[in-house]
């Protein structure tokens, strides 16, 4: 199954320094027990911490979906990171970003992940996980040609990642490219198929290619994965107009409504 994002930049966001035990602790802490986690954070940073702790405050705060507390916790590591010269500061910038799109600012994870990029420290995984973001704040500002290039980098630096494939196969259906869309959902299919976002998105696609039968199936599917998830929810309302009229094989498919 793809991890959200910004769960994979937590993964990847270890600390080196002396207070690295203490991070290691309180960030394993958001695992079982954010709000103590949150608590520790506040009095290591107001007994003097470096950026260490407000980045584990960031994790305390999306562990609990309070996202925008936890892009501000973020964006005060980073800034404290870069003004020591930390080369952390770009990682901690995109998880900024990441939490801002995750909290509904796309203009504001743009600026972050601005800042992140331009810092020229993010390299493999972390930079093409940054570029998918944003990418994502840019199709939401309504720059898709823009997002293009960010995502076919994000594809160089990260070639395995599931969700860089299924990124860019929605991004080229709703640009009007059918051919790079069944492309690259089938990449993205090989990597994650237990995904119901890869299996919605591939129903999607198959149903502007006019093949009924494999849109129902891959919605099926996605149903079948996670039927209480807003996925899911999309799947089975596609599914429905096969349902409600027996349609003649020639007749297209729906798409699902846009879950993204």
């Amino acid at each position: 199954m793809i991890l959200p994002l910004f769960l994979m930049f937590a993964a990847q966001a270890g600390p080196i320094d002396t207070d690295g035990a203490r991070f290691d602790r309180c960030a394993a802490l958001v695992r079982t027990d954010p709000a103590a986690a949150l608590a520790e954070a506040t009095r290591w940073s107001v007994g003097g911490g470096t950026w260490l702790p407000r980045q584990c405050a960031g994790l305390a705060y999306a562990a609990q979906a309070k996202f925008d507390d936890a892009a501000r916790s973020f964006e005060n590591a980073a800034a404290a990171a870069r003004t020591a010269q930390d080369d952390h500061a770009a990682r901690l910038f995109a998880q900024a970003g990441n939490a801002w799109l995750a909290a509904g600012d796309a203009a504001k994870a743009r600026a972050a992940l601005d800042s992140a990029l331009v810092q020229g420290t993010l390299t493999g995984l972390q930079l093409g996980e940054a570029r998918l973001d944003h990418a994502r704040a840019l199709v939401a500002a309504g720059e898709p040609d823009i997002a293009r290039r960010d995502i076919d980098l994000a594809l160089q630096s990260a070639p395995e990642d599931p969700l860089a494939w299924l990124l860019s196969a929605t991004l080229a259906r709703r640009m009007g490219d059918p051919k790079r869309a069944a492309t690259d959902i089938a990449e993205a299919l090989k990597r994650s198929p237990d995904d119901a976002s890869v299996q919605l998105e591939a129903g999607n696609i198959a149903a502007l290619a006019g093949n009924a039968a494999r849109a129902q199936e891959a919605w099926a599917e996605a149903a079948r994965i996670a039927p209480t998830t807003p996925v899911g929810r999309s799947a089975k309302a596609a599914l429905a107009q096969f349902a409600t009229a027996p349609a003649p094989a020639t007749t297209p498919a729906r798409p699902a409504t846009e879950t993204r």
